[in-house]
């Protein structure tokens, strides 16, 4: 369905998108086409190395116009701002907005956790929620979409056909009537006409 038909349903309150092996690439184009205006904020969960300090902010504030910081645990989630959840911590957010960040076990062998994000995300937002799965190996953020279609939220899925690694984007889908499986070109253009912007 092309961008420029969607019509909003609903106000939104939560971008949240998930992404593993390949994501960093998968992410840069996703979020590179982000407008400054956006008005949710942006949650993300990408799989990295806990032995290693991280550059994925520094990395990523050079492909968008927002924003981007690892997130802390008690601040507010602040519209057209990336927060990225830090190596080795669960990231998850409440109903008022405010982060948490959480050392919990593992969830399917990973921490931080797209499902737990996902979870936090549909308990917090419900049907104003919108969910993201990218490139990556594993089951991780199943779970997650589950549950924000549970709660009437909005998933939008890569298609496995053009992504580097198809496990997390395939077991998305397998979870049920995803709203949108698209190739990344097309992602970040029916995000902004869901939230009711255009597109960089």
């Amino acid at each position: 369905m092309p961008s420029d038909t969607i019509v909003p349903k609903r106000d939104y309150s939560v971008l949240a998108i998930a992404s593993s092996a390949g994501g960093i690439t998968a992410l840069s184009r996703v979020l590179g086409g982000l407008p400054p205006d956006l008005p949710v904020p942006v949650l993300v969960v990408q799989h990295l190395d806990p032995r290693h300090e991280t550059i994925i902010a520094d990395v990523l504030a050079r492909r968008t116009v927002l924003p981007v910081r690892l997130a802390r645990a008690g601040e507010t989630a602040a519209p057209a701002v990336v927060y990225i959840a830090p190596p080795n911590f669960h990231l998850l957010v409440g109903a008022d907005g405010v982060l948490t960040l959480s050392s919990s076990e593992l969830v399917h062998f990973v921490r931080p956790s797209a499902d737990l994000l996902f979870e936090s995300v549909a308990g917090a937002y419900g049907s104003a929620a919108i969910a993201c799965v990218l490139t990556g190996s594993g089951v991780d953020g199943a779970m997650g979409v589950s549950a924000i279609k549970a709660r009437g939220g909005t998933v939008i899925v890569q298609d496995p056909e053009e992504a580097e690694f198809t496990g997390m984007p395939q077991a998305a889908i397998r979870t049920g009537p995803v709203d949108f499986v698209l190739p990344l070109a097309e992602i970040s253009p029916v995000m902004c006409a869901l939230v009711g912007r255009r597109s960089r």
